[in-house]
């Protein structure tokens, strides 16, 4: 008989007590859950570890100097001079005659940046319409030689390497793929190649009608222009350093003689290649916190994104999400506004595209008094009325845009910012819509070099912005305006005062 326990081979009863258990049933889900969710656990704690490892053992990089020198002279840029006088495509250059340039060397200057970088837009604009290599100087603010100028009674650099504010094509850097166009090149590389240039006097080839003429569209005397230069066979060609600006300064604020120009240069290179400084950029990773939900860049964390690629993007295409920044000009601009008045003037043409929900609507049969009063508030405003129209503007956005970061781009005085800044803040929370920060560009943490190319830092922020609110009369605003139209941004984003 075969044995079976508890019982006795020479009996069926049983020979020790025995407890019956009934067998519980297992859940179909318990065992395999645990040992998944123990699976889980492990691989986070490792990656948890990991990354612990990481940020512990990867030390942020060194902070930038943002001191202010002590003998408080502005910096010379001497390391951008080097690299535009050594750019790599100029050795291969100076041995190809077929290379063809053009030069303007009556550029603008003395000038605020935005003045100054029309003017060399359109300057590029036509060094790539007519296949020439486009020769860049300087921004100048004082051409007579010295090394520093008195502005508003500070120290300031008299002449600022172009490539400190400017990045790509237009410094050198290369067309995209298939664009045979030469590079740009450093005036001082050209003086070198072409000792005997072609001298074109900007008086000879524009009339009277070409510069003042309402009827005579921007259009006709760039194409005036384009066929000048392709008629000369000399491959270097050299506007006279005495003459006016081919575009005079007043021209962009004339619309009906811009605006037809815009098809032609929204689909150039020069405006779709266009980009920033390492200056630039740098400043505004360093600052990037406060336009957008992001660390500090002294944590330790902005390192790991930064390997790990999921720092986000900083090209100027990319919208910076979020943020609204407005352009609040102050200083001598009031003198200006009323200057404008009297001239009866419109905004940038780069400002006042049909489709833009804002428009100047200029009183009609109203005292001196009336229209001054009108353009003071569309182009000098107070603290109240740029409250007003900062929540206005935000109220009218919200069923697109979710704007939480305001940005506020000034020259004005420490103080009036702070009451503006507060103003703004107080009005936010009042009405349960706080923002989760106002800033401005004195918060900005800014290296000696950043701190004098500062209005392009502000530039590529608005030209970024989910929504700006601009100076229709600025041409910082119209600049960072026509960006933004050239990369595709909403016409409902490009507000004005």
């Amino acid at each position: 008989m075969a044995f079976r326990p508890g019982r006795s081979p020479k009996s069926d009863g049983h020979v020790l007590p025995t407890s019956y258990h009934p067998k519980q049933p297992q859940s179909p889900f318990s065992y395999g859950l645990t040992r998944r969710v123990l699976r889980l656990l492990v691989a986070l704690a490792t990656v948890l570890a990991l990354t612990a490892f990481f940020v512990l053992s990867h030390q942020p990089p060194p902070p930038p100097d943002l001191s202010i020198p002590e003998d408080l002279f502005p910096p010379l840029y001497e390391d951008f001079r080097q690299r535009e006088r050594n750019l790599s495509h100029y050795s291969a250059y100076e041995k190809n005659s077929s290379i063809k340039y053009f030069w303007a060397a009556q550029h603008a200057h003395s000038s605020g940046w935005g003045n100054v970088m029309q003017d060399y837009l359109m300057m590029a604009l036509l060094a790539h319409a007519t296949g020439r290599s486009f020769v860049f100087d300087d921004y100048i603010w004082n051409p007579d030689g010295s090394i520093y100028s008195d502005f508003d009674g500070k120290l300031v650099p008299s002449r600022i390497p172009l490539s400190a504010l400017l990045g790509g094509p237009i410094v050198g850097g290369p067309w995209l793929p298939g664009d045979n166009t030469p590079r740009s090149v450093n005036k001082h590389f050209f003086e070198r190649v072409c000792p005997n240039p072609t001298v074109v006097h900007v008086s000879d080839i524009n009339t009277n009608d070409m510069r003042f003429s309402e009827a005579v569209p921007v259009t006709d005397v760039f194409n005036t222009w384009v066929d000048t230069i392709n008629a000369i066979d000399d491959p270097c060609v050299m506007l006279g350093p005495n003459g006016n600006q081919v575009f005079d300064n007043w021209v962009f604020g004339k619309k009906h003689r811009m605006l037809p120009f815009w098809p032609t240069i929204s689909r150039s290179p020069v405006l779709t290649s266009w980009d920033w400084s390492t200056l630039v950029h740098a400043a505004y990773k360093r600052n990037r916190h406060i336009f957008e939900r992001f660390p500090h860049s002294s944590s330790r964390l902005v390192t790991l994104l930064d390997n790990l690629g999921l720092s986000g993007s900083d090209a100027p295409n990319s919208p910076i999400n979020g943020l609204m920044a407005i352009h609040v000009r102050r200083g001598d601009f009031e003198a200006h506004c009323r200057h404008l008045a009297e001239w009866d003037a419109d905004w940038h043409a780069w400002n006042s595209f049909p489709e833009f929900i804002d428009k100047l609507e200029k009183p009609i049969n109203a005292s001196p008094d009336q229209i001054l009063n009108t353009y003071i508030q569309h182009c000098y405003p107070d603290i109240p009325q740029i409250v007003e129209r900062v929540r206005r503007v935000r109220e009218e956005s919200r069923a697109k845009h979710n704007l939480t970061y305001l940005y506020i781009m000034t020259n004005a005085p420490a103080s009036w910012v702070e009451e503006l800044k507060s103003a703004l803040v107080e009005d936010a929370e009042k009405r349960r819509q706080k923002w989760k920060s106002v800033k401005s560009s004195q918060d900005l943490e800014l290296t000696w070099e950043e701190s004098f190319v500062s209005q392009a830092i502000d530039m590529f922020i608005a030209q970024r912005a989910e929504v700006i609110i601009g100076n229709g009369w600025s041409s910082l605003t119209s600049n960072a305006v026509l960006l933004r139209m050239v990369h595709g941004f909403p016409t409902d984003s490009m507000r004005f005062w």
